[in-house]
């Protein structure tokens, strides 16, 4: 495979028509090596239009989400340079290094024990020093490191979480895939004031669901 052709198509056939057309994202998604980001026996599928694989075991079900979801949700959150970011659901890392490349810091959680030590032997081979695993379950709580200005759910939610919310500073803006199969949107919320959430739907969507976060929460705006 001419991996860097496989990258230039991915980047034009399936990225750009799916409205990512902010460059500072598009030079980003040419310059983080997603197949470092792949399990071996998936490597092939690296530029692929679908989900690939994680490990099998404990990870069996995980998935990195299609490169054109990624690269939508990184475009609408218009990370800045001096950001904080929360994600919830490190799985390879790929994310959370695309994340940490337009952020000051990263801090993604990762429920699965296997795929955290994955996300971080991936993030230290690609060179980022700015994002931390963290071996955690994003459900159980605050973080002592918030509140955020960003927050991304790399996985889908029955509602949006208020223990995410909780966490978001005001001003800030967190991603998520919410609903259930076969009817899932991926929203952006921003929060306004200490009490007040603005949602946006920016796609549809459907990806497998976060763990820990398989019942719906208690939630209110």
């Amino acid at each position: 495979m001419n991996i860097e052709k496989a990258r230039f198509n991915m980047i034009e056939q399936q990225i750009r028509p799916w409205e990512v057309l902010d460059q500072s994202v598009l030079s980003l998604l040419a310059a983080v090596k997603r197949e470092e980001f792949v399990p071996a026996a998936y490597r092939s599928m690296a530029f692929m239009d679908l989900c690939v694989p994680l490990a099998d075991g404990g990870s069996q079900g995980r998935c990195m989400l299609e490169p054109k979801v990624e690269a939508r949700i990184l475009q609408e959150l218009h990370v800045q340079p001096q950001e904080k970011v929360l994600e919830i659901g490190a799985g390879s890392g790929y994310m959370a290094a695309l994340l940490g490349r337009k952020a000051q810091r990263v801090l993604t959680l990762e429920i699965d024990a296997e795929l955290a030590r994955m996300a971080t032997d991936n993030l230290k081979c690609a060179g980022i020093g700015n994002v931390e695993v963290r071996h955690a379950d994003g459900s159980r709580g605050p973080q002592a490191d918030g509140p955020f200005d960003v927050i991304v759910a790399s996985g889908s939610v029955a509602t949006v979480p208020q223990v995410l919310l909780d966490q978001l500073k005001v001003g800030g803006r967190l991603a998520a895939i919410v609903g259930t199969e076969p009817i899932m949107r991926a929203v952006v919320v921003t929060r306004v004031d200490e009490h007040a959430f603005r949602t946006v739907e920016i796609f549809d969507t459907v990806a497998p669901r976060l763990l820990g976060f398989e019942e719906p929460p208690k939630f209110k705006f």
